[in-house]
């Protein structure tokens, strides 16, 4: 049942500090709550305007109408269905050839696409920064259109890990060489920075390459950090083939 409090309690988890308390998030639309049984992420209630379209073999979904739905959706535009998950304790995965190191990203919508990127092409983990924004962030959830329930996020103090990790750190950077001539290792860590300041200089330092995309046309001075992520991932897996 949706009572006022339980509103209240939902709307309160597009904050991290409420996610934390009550360890749930949100995931939103039926498409993406249908494929949330096949994967490692646990619904505790489905709250929906047509709950026989949604409703699971474990969980039945709660009548509610559309004007509650817009009360506890994050969406300008609420969808059908919105499902109560529960937040699971990191479990980092050793030993993959290819990972995302992300450095301090902090739009939503640039970490929800790299997640669904990596998805596309089969990275099963990304590491964060502590200062990266929190995947369990509704707009990353949305953006990254349910890829999150197949790649693996972790959030670590960077230094230590690029420090005393067994794969080459290749970072972008301005003065790097040009990544289509770059022979890439097997097994490497390829690190993307903050938006706005890119890699930091204490990630930087640990780099064991640097690669840059060469700019062909002369108006745009940067490229969006998940349009640069696409690029080099799309080159990378092309000689793979």
């Amino acid at each position: 049942m949706l009572t006022a409090h339980k509103i209240k309690i939902l709307q309160s988890l597009d904050k991290k500090k409420f996610r934390q308390k009550y360890n749930l998030f949100l995931v939103e639309g039926n498409k993406t709550i249908k494929e949330i049984p096949n994967s490692h992420f646990k619904i505790k209630e489905i709250f929906s305007v047509n709950p026989d379209e949604i409703s699971t073999e474990n969980v039945a979904a709660s009548q509610i109408t559309p004007n509650e739905l817009k009360k506890i959706s994050f969406l300008q535009h609420p969808k059908d269905s919105v499902a109560v998950c529960e937040v699971i304790n990191e479990k980092f995965l050793e030993d993959l050839s290819i990972q995302l190191v992300l450095d301090g990203i902090q739009d939503p919508g640039n970490l929800g696409t790299m997640i669904r990127l990596a998805d596309w092409f089969g990275i099963e983990q990304i590491i964060c920064s502590e200062d990266t924004v929190d995947f369990y962030n509704p707009k990353v959830i949305q953006a990254s259109m349910g890829s999150f329930l197949r790649v693996n996020i972790v959030y670590k103090n960077l230094t230590g890990y690029l420090k005393n990790s067994t794969s080459e750190n290749i970072g972008t950077d301005m003065d790097g060489t040009n990544f289509y001539e770059h022979d890439f290792p097997e097994k490497f860590n390829l690190i993307l920075g903050n938006e706005g300041n890119g890699i930091r200089p204490e990630t930087e330092n640990l780099l064991t390459q640097k690669i840059t995309i060469p700019r062909f046309g002369k108006s745009t001075e940067s490229l969006n950090v998940s349009m640069a992520a696409g690029i080099i991932l799309g080159q990378i897996f092309s000689k793979k083939f």
